[in-house]
């Protein structure tokens, strides 16, 4: 292995560990209580890591994040979907973002734009088809909204983060 490719992984594995960081905190620090759960900023660093590290250390950084924050704050039940899901959330961006590059900023601002949202109704679906199990159609149709609102204001904050964070791109190969 040259030493270049070893010091790319190494800036890779580093910033997924920073972004690892960020979703946890994100999750459990930066959150709203509301009567069945929170809602948190987390995704927005799940999606800024798929955005700026790519697929896969983006998707890693997601799922061990946010799964981490399930389970210090006592929702481990939810702990497994939470890993899928914020796993699929990044890969989702990741995938929009290839699909961007080179192209005008109005372009690409409307694949982000489109791959975020995606990504964020890919996790509303998901909890709610877990949620389904858990406590049935009624119950899992209540949390729908208030996961709708949590994935827009996730998106909303990661697009303006997004240009003040882009020189992490350029320390990374994809």
């Amino acid at each position: 292995m040259s030493k270049n490719v070893s010091h790319t992984r190494l800036v890779h594995t580093v910033l997924a560990a920073l972004f690892a960081a960020l979703t946890y905190v994100g999750t459990v620090f930066i959150q709203f209580p509301i009567a069945i759960g929170y809602v948190n900023l987390g995704d927005c660093f799940v999606l800024l890591g798929g955005f700026l590290l790519g697929p896969v250390y983006g998707a890693v950084a997601g799922g061990l994040g946010a799964m981490l924050g399930d389970l210090t704050l006592g929702y481990a039940q939810y702990a497994p979907v939470t890993l899928l899901i914020k796993l699929a959330m990044p890969l989702v961006v990741a995938g929009f973002e290839h699909m961007a590059a080179g192209r005008s900023r109005g372009a690409k601002l409307a694949l982000r734009i489109g791959g975020g949202a995606l990504a964020e109704v890919a996790m509303v679906v998901g909890y709610f088809l877990y949620e389904i199990v858990l406590y049935e159609f009624g119950g899992a149709l209540v949390s729908v909204p208030f996961n709708a609102a949590q994935g827009a204001v996730n998106l909303l904050l990661a697009l303006l983060l997004l240009p003040l964070l882009s020189r992490i791109q350029k320390m990374t190969v994809k």
